[in-house]
């Protein structure tokens, strides 16, 4: 944990406000969901509400990421950002939720006793009650996004059975829970109403779908109800895990005409000997073996992954082993962690043996190998026509992306905007004219 240091001020009068809410978001899209739906059931009370905003509020709630040290940091410090305000009676109240909370909430309540109340990641209507406002079932299943309105992230299941020695989200999020196939339609039916043209299903672990509910990985027929929902066209796969992953999802995703041909399957590493201290359930060869598979059973999918650097007891031998695997399995989409020593995960009990600065160097140096390798693959879509949904205008250019490319985080297609026009939000046509490492540059047709 953060050594906290910092001293809040004398507390100053306040004056009364009408209640105004402003609900902040750390981490990732799964948490941004839950954001989402802590806004709608704000909205059914009749709160006003805003994610994220410049716009004064006297009532703060920070949805928090514990996942590894920067994230943690960034919370803390937004945290006592907040503090700081309310200890000038700039805000009445300051509730802290999410994965950090859910972690240390204890010595969170001693070292910052400005915030009001501190939550779990599954007290959503605990929250709700203490600010006086009903949980509505009635909203269940609606939700207000804070995405672009074209696309929007759909939360499949909450929680992790996996075990994987340096990961610290069990202890966040609990045991794997999936959401029944037919709530998660209507949640993709209200989407798609609200304007929603694709969908990203998100998971602590996706392909562990379905096993606590029908007794069998049931990600495939989720899939083909989503297929056939009205409105959707795109259904992007996020966060599935390699170990005894479900071949029965690549026949969904090769003949399901809305699923897109992309995979995120995060690998973590290539060295056998850091998979097993990992506890991954995975080694090498079967690794290989799946990526073969997935490549021949959809040909053209974009595989997507990142991989962790700076465990305890990876050698320059294992980094060397892993930076040959990057380079002869030329992943379309590559990011890179390293290590965060994190208390009460298996890993904690191993020594922390690579210096920090190792583990800087590893990363870039992995990043450097993956940049020649993502330029050549979009260089050879020079010259082809794509499917691209339009995001958003910024400065002389319009960005979209491909159905091999999921938001923020993957390469973009950026249209010339003194020269062409599409519309935000709608799908074009687009001749891919020239590429980077990273983006593509295209005109419609």
């Amino acid at each position: 944990m953060v050594t906290l240091d910092l001293k809040i001020e004398s507390m100053k009068t306040k004056q009364y406000r009408a209640d105004k809410v402003n609900v902040i978001t750390l981490g990732c899209s799964k948490n941004l969901v839950d954001s989402e739906q802590l806004i709608t059931q704000l909205q059914g009370n009749d709160y006003d509400v805003a994610h994220d905003s410049d716009r004064k509020a006297n009532i703060i709630i920070v949805n928090t990421c514990g996942f590894i040290d920067l994230a943690k940091q960034e919370s803390i410090d937004t945290i006592l950002h907040y503090a700081k305000k309310k200890s000038k009676g700039k805000i009445d109240k300051l509730y802290v939720t999410g994965c950090l909370s859910q972690r240390y909430k204890d010595q969170l309540e001693e070292e910052i006793p400005e915030v009001d109340a501190f939550f779990g990641t599954m007290e959503l209507p605990n929250i709700l009650s203490k600010l006086e406002a009903d949980y509505k079932h009635d909203l269940v299943g609606e939700r207000w996004i804070s995405t672009p309105p074209h696309y929007a992230y759909l939360k499949i299941s909450e929680g992790c059975n996996r075990t994987c020695s340096f990961c610290a989200i069990p202890l966040m999020r609990g045991k794997h829970i999936s959401q029944p196939i037919e709530a998660l339609v209507e949640q993709a039916k209200a989407l798609a109403k609200k304007g929603v043209k694709e969908i990203m299903l998100i998971a602590q672990e996706l392909t562990y779908y379905g096993l606590d509910l029908y007794k069998k990985r049931a990600l495939p027929e989720l899939l083909e109800a989503l297929n056939a929902v009205d409105g959707i066209e795109w259904i992007r796969l996020h966060y599935a895990y390699p170990s005894k992953f479900p071949l029965e999802t690549l026949d969904a995703i090769a003949n399901l005409p809305k699923v897109c041909k992309y995979l995120d399957i995060p690998l973590q590493h290539a060295s056998d000997n850091v998979l097993k201290s990992m506890k991954r359930q995975i080694t090498n060869e079967e690794t290989i073996e799946l990526i073969k598979t997935i490549r021949e059973k959809v040909p053209g999918i974009a595989i997507r992954t990142t991989f962790l650097v700076g465990s305890p007891g990876e050698t320059e031998a294992d980094f060397e082993f892993l930076k040959a695997f990057v380079q002869e399995q030329k992943f379309d989409r590559l990011g890179v962690f390293q290590y965060s020593h994190e208390e009460s995960t298996s890993a904690y009990e191993l020594e922390d043996d690579v210096p920090e600065e190792v583990k800087e160097e590893r990363a870039a140096e992995l990043m450097a190998i993956q940049e020649p390798i993502s330029l050549e693959i979009n260089e050879s879509k020079v010259g082809k026509t794509m499917k691209v949904l339009i995001d958003r205008k910024e400065g002389d250019f319009y960005y979209g992306r491909t159905e091999f490319d999921s938001p923020e985080v993957d390469n973009e297609v950026l249209i010339d905007a003194e020269k062409y026009y599409v519309r935000i939000g709608d799908f074009a046509n687009i001749l891919i004219e020239s590429a980077s490492e990273f983006d593509l540059i295209g005109k419609p047709v």
